[in-house]
């Protein structure tokens, strides 16, 4: 099959200048999905990234409801498997319980994607019902990270976290229950924007009062492909119970325009937890850049009991996993987990999860009360706070402790495990606000490394605005200017 343009000029575009080739007659939807699956074909037996392909929107792009008059034009997409589910399309959840699962209609975001013309044409990896940090059950697939083949991509959007920093596509699906659209982001040198609660519906199966926590998003190459994504999917369904947020002005608009002076604190101690000396370095670095923009930058933290703000979390991800796992035995006729079926942590989190009784949960609110509205306190005072993305370096593939495959007896021991590493991204969650992975910094081992900024509830735009400045200032080349030893450019 003869490709629509070379590899290099491929990995060179993003999906705004994807969609404005098709708008000027240069290519058409079915070539670019037809580049996109070469793409896949390409890198995927190394990284294991995605999980099926669409090979009839490969040739009908509209076949499934794509709109080709929105914006986007018929650019190629991906779904991570969990989440938005697609008419009559498997949704497997990186579980073997699930295989065969199919979906009898589009979610309402499923619906927005198609409308705002992304041509969807497949599936990406995802860690068993999105739990832990990493797609790594050798039984279902490990997903590798390009940058280098030892290393997790981590989760739980690892497969759209690899596609995209291999080139295979510029955008692509994501969500983020505590880092999960952040953290691979900032792992794999993407950029990653978690919105604030009220931005991306999760209907029809969940509102805010049932996920609390869990948001959709995509991730990108380019700022702009993240606003428009924003601009054209965002919104609630008919009866959905939230103040959907509308922004005043299209964020594709704002981020042309630099933000003001801004407030911008840094941090690296959250509670008890402490990145690593060269994580502290890097934000260091980062913050003397954005001096060098004109912001004013000082150490300074969220009164917030970050302990209690933790432990509430657990609590939320405990019983929500276990009422999610609980609703997908049912029409499985299933009384509990096959063993065989369902990896061992995740079973111990339905076992522990069960027994969660209204009260607790009424504690676990108050707790996000409280700490969301010191979060809200901290933000009448700064703009932005910035951490590294995590406060431990990547895993290797094989790191046990942060796997749902784990033998770990203690479901509590479990999750203590993750916020040692995992600690700056999951309170944004809890209190609703947004925040961004930015692939402007490095670790030790030459690995992308995320600088994490959040902002107050709804000031998505903010976090966009700025990260537009710094992608300017960069001249575009986040990761400076680097790609991965795995690439659909590599050898071309």
């Amino acid at each position: 099959m003869s490709l629509i343009m070379g590899w290099d000029e491929w990995a060179s575009h993003d999906a705004v200048g994807l969609a404005e080739r098709i708008r000027q007659g240069d290519v058409t939807p079915a070539e670019l999905a037809q580049q996109a699956a070469a793409g896949i074909a390409k890198v995927n037996p190394t990284l294991s990234a995605v999980v099926e392909v669409f090979e009839d929107l490969l040739t009908e792009p509209t076949r499934d409801g794509m709109n080709p008059d929105g914006p986007f034009a018929g650019v190629p997409y991906l779904m991570k498997d969990l989440g938005p589910t697609l008419k009559g399309r498997l949704q497997e959840m990186g579980s073997l319980l699930m295989r065969g699962n199919r979906a009898s209609a589009d979610s309402y975001l499923a619906a927005r994607i198609k409308q705002a013309g992304l041509n969807v044409i497949g599936r990406t990896t995802t860690p068993e019902f999105g739990v832990c940090s990493s797609a790594e059950n050798p039984a279902v697939y490990v997903t590798r990270n390009p940058w280098d083949l030892a290393y997790t991509t981590c989760g739980s959007s690892a497969g759209t976290a690899a596609a995209l920093a291999a080139g295979v596509l510029p955008l692509s699906h994501a969500t983020d229950g505590g880092g999960s659209i952040r953290i691979p982001a900032g792992f794999n040198g993407n950029i990653g924007l978690k919105p604030s609660r009220g931005v991306f519906s999760i209907a029809p199966a969940a509102s805010d009062i049932t996920g609390f926590v869990s948001t959709q998003g995509c991730q990108s190459r380019t700022v702009r492909d993240t606003a428009a994504f924003v601009d054209h999917c965002r919104g609630g369904a008919p009866g959905e119970f939230m103040p959907y947020w509308s922004a005043p002005e299209p964020y594709s608009t704002l981020i042309q325009r630099d933000p003001g002076r801004l407030r911008i604190a840094l941090s690296h101690e959250w509670g008890h937890y402490r990145a690593v000396p060269h994580f502290v370095a890097e934000l260091e670095k980062a913050g003397r850049f954005l001096q060098s923009l004109g912001h004013h930058v000082e150490w300074a933290l969220p009164q917030v009991d970050m302990e209690a703000a933790f432990a509430a979390q657990t609590t939320c991800y405990i019983s929500n996993f276990a009422q999610t796992i609980t609703n997908l035995l049912k029409p499985l006729e299933l009384e509990r987990p096959p063993a065989d079926l369902v990896e061992p942590i995740n079973i111990k989190i339905w076992e522990e999860g069960l027994k969660t009784s209204y009260a607790e949960r009424a504690r676990m609110q108050a707790v996000f009360n409280t700490t969301s509205r010191g979060f809200g306190e901290f933000f009448e005072q700064w703009d932005i706070i910035l951490t590294p993305i995590t406060a431990l370096p990547t895993p290797k593939l094989g790191t046990t402790e942060y796997l749902t495959i784990s033998d770990n007896p203690s479901v509590y021991d479990w999750f203590e495990n993750l916020w040692q590493n995992f600690a700056y991204t999951p309170l944004s969650n809890l209190c609703g606000i947004p925040g961004i992975s930015l692939p402007m910094a490095t670790q030790e081992n030459g690995l992308p490394l995320g600088i994490h900024a959040q902002a107050r509830q709804a000031n998505d735009g903010l976090l966009l605005q700025l990260a537009a400045q710094i992608e300017r200032a960069l001249g575009g080349k986040w990761n400076g200017g680097r790609r991965p030893g795995v690439h659909v450019a590599q050898g071309t």
